[in-house]
């Protein structure tokens, strides 16, 4: 009993070796980075023919969001999908820490997300965790199965986006950048003037006006507190006191609500 347990365990270890060995090896790696590569530069341009190639038909992907979804899903957003404006926030995604583990013809492709997009100006990084496997069939790679997770932001991280947006808020009504300013606000924001209430659109049709209410695009005196994916933001300039409200809508701050008082 003693020697077969003994050659049961060789056994084992001789497979896991084996199969260690494999997967470091991964002879496809330069051809599932490149696929991947290219899938990114194509979802960066919403390209449906790009998704057409990287996912298998019988796909199961799992969203950060919590939603899973089937290449058919997939597919059917993009063709619904509203026509991009010129001025619409651009996102580009690249990977980083690429991880490639091989297995004959199955192979788990894992690495860190980067998707940053720019917001007439205004950048924001979010960072997310994704792994997929890789099925070759009839020569051809393919995803059968997509998980990804959004990595938790620091607290400082948050601050200094929220800092951010609202340095960007400034700027664009001392400039009277309508487009920034699109970008950085949810469409039910409001602007609360004492008595006085304004819509995002009704701000936008009279920025020369409320210039006046808000502090220079210099950093007024403010302070950040976080609760979850709500922050506001107090502060103090020459015409008096003001705090704003942002909510952070898939990793970006928008701010929803401002009220100024002199």
């Amino acid at each position: 009993m003693k020697t077969l347990a003994k050659t049961l365990a060789l056994v084992v270890i001789l497979l896991l070796l084996a199969a260690t060995a494999l997967a470091q090896t991964a002879p496809d790696a330069a051809e599932l980075t490149k696929l991947l590569n290219d899938f990114l530069a194509g979802a960066s341009r919403n390209d449906p023919a790009v998704h057409e190639r990287f996912w298998a038909d019988d796909l199961i992907y799992t969203r950060s969001a919590g939603r899973r979804v089937s290449k058919a899903d997939i597919l059917r957003d993009l063709r619904e999908a509203a026509a991009p404006k010129p001025d619409d926030p651009k996102t580009v995604y690249t990977a980083e820490d690429v991880r490639i583990q091989q297995y004959g013809d199955t192979a788990i492709v894992a690495f860190r997300l980067v998707a940053t997009t720019d917001a007439n100006g205004a950048k924001q990084v979010q960072n997310l965790l994704n792994s997929g496997t890789f099925l070759k069939r009839n020569g051809k790679w393919q995803v059968v199965n997509w998980q990804s997770t959004r990595m938790p932001r620091t607290e400082e991280e948050n601050r200094a986006d929220v800092a951010a947006t609202t340095a960007a808020f400034r700027q664009a009504l001392n400039d009277s950048d309508g487009k920034k300013f699109s970008a950085i606000t949810d469409p039910t924001f409001v602007w609360t003037q004492g008595k006085k209430e304004l819509s995002r659109n009704q701000l936008l049709d009279a920025m020369g006006v409320v210039r006046s209410h808000v502090p220079k695009p210099e950093n007024p005196k403010e302070t950040i507190a976080i609760y979850g994916e709500t922050a506001v933001v107090r502060g103090a300039s020459g015409t008096g006191k003001y705090t704003m409200t942002l909510v952070n809508q898939g990793g970006a701050w928008k701010i929803v609500a401002v009220h100024s008082a002199d």
